[in-house]
């Protein structure tokens, strides 16, 4: 028998005698010390040993310090986006050299594992699909754990890495990268739901401004509010400073301004109703209608903001319903009815008092006559 047909036979054998050298040559030369020189100098980068010893927690850690200092976001004053475009490339490297240790310490074990299943002929026939691209170890389900932490640590760096790249994009255009001050470079970044590093920024705006020295009470405690408990008291301790000192949310401005506007509108159509007769000549009537098309025409615009005001007020109970035309009307002219029912009282009361006034004096005229003819006689 040909040396051909012997190995074809005996493949499965050969497979399973040269597997371990084969792998344990891998390890070897995977775990020695003799590393690339781009990977020494990613070690070093990251200011770790270059011997390849350091875990992945290590690693990491030492990526975190890096970044908080020299981030374009950090803040720090160390700052450098080239330094860290540099770090990340570090990184990625030193997962990966990670990474490839570790799926050949379990391609090792796995195929032991798979020597003793087919041995037994007990393996569950799903966890050959079971890969996570080499990740983790243990039990799948810890396996799918850790892989799916690793997705997570992975999701991160690549948006770490789009932003910095729309940053080298935006400096290439402007024509060059410069050195800007931590405030400035958050006002050109818009990073959303960053709500507490835009309060933070607008704090130190203000407190650069001195708008927070003048402030009454400055150096005393807060005085503590019992008649809300249902509040938490640092909101409404928040709240009170800023009603004190001139600040009012959005909303509450907004819902003044609908009621002043609206206040004004009326007494302006309420004041045209009154230099107008009762009952209304046609001139008049003509004119009634025009004021009313022009009081109209506000009122729409006016439940425009009370749209706008119900999209940001914080409570269902605080919104606000559209004013009616019609309903309007009718109280402008149930206020003027109300008005000239009233002068007409006051009319007819000031023409009595006109009448028992002259009354008086011609009773007092006739008295003081018969008074003087009486004195004569």
């Amino acid at each position: 028998m040909s040396c051909w047909m012997l190995l074809r036979l005996h493949s499965g054998d050969l497979r399973r005698s040269l597997l371990p050298l084969y792998c344990s040559l891998s390890l070897r030369a995977l775990s020695s010390g003799s590393i690339s020189r781009s990977l020494r100098e990613s070690y070093r980068i990251l200011q770790l040993p270059d011997d390849g010893d350091s875990n992945a927690a290590e690693v990491k850690e030492a990526y975190l310090h890096m970044a908080k200092l020299y981030h374009p976001d950090s803040g720090a004053p160390t700052a450098d986006a080239a330094l860290f475009s540099q770090i990340e490339e570090a990184y990625r490297a030193v997962l990966a050299h990670l990474a490839r240790q570790k799926s050949a310490s379990q391609y090792t074990q796995s195929m032991e594992e798979e020597e003793e299943d087919q041995m037994k002929r007990n393996a569950p026939q799903h966890r050959h699909y079971l890969s996570f691209e080499g990740i983790g170890s243990g039990t799948p389900s810890q396996r799918e754990r850790q892989y799916r932490q690793f997705r997570v640590e992975r999701a991160t760096d690549q948006v770490l890495e789009y932003r910095q790249k729309e940053m080298e994009k935006s400096a290439a255009d402007e024509g060059a990268m410069v050195t800007r001050d931590a405030r400035l470079r958050s006002k050109q970044i818009k990073i959303t739901q960053a709500v507490e590093r835009l309060v933070e920024d607008l704090i130190q705006e203000s407190m650069a401004r001195g708008d927070f020295q003048n402030l009454s009470g400055t150096g005393k405690p807060l005085n503590k509010f019992d008649h809300n408990p249902y509040m938490d008291p640092m909101t409404h301790n928040l709240n009170r400073i800023l009603i004190d000192n001139g600040y009012q949310p959005e909303w509450i401005v907004a819902q003044k301004e609908i009621r002043e506007t609206i206040a004004k509108m009326r007494m302006r159509l309420q004041e045209v109703r009154a230099r107008l007769g009762e009952p209304m000549r046609h001139s008049e009537t003509l004119q009634w209608k025009e004021h009313c098309a022009a009081f109209a025409d506000e009122l729409g615009k006016l439940n425009k903001k009370v749209d706008n005001f119900n999209l940001i007020v914080p409570l269902m109970s605080r919104q606000m319903v559209h004013y009616s035309l019609k309903r309007e009307l009718e109280k402008i002219l149930e206020t003027d009815k109300l008005l000239r029912q009233e002068k007409e009282r006051e009319k007819e009361r000031k023409q009595k008092e006109q009448m028992e006034t002259a009354r008086t004096s011609q009773n007092t005229r006739q008295g003081l006559i018969t008074w003087m003819q009486n004195l004569l006689k």
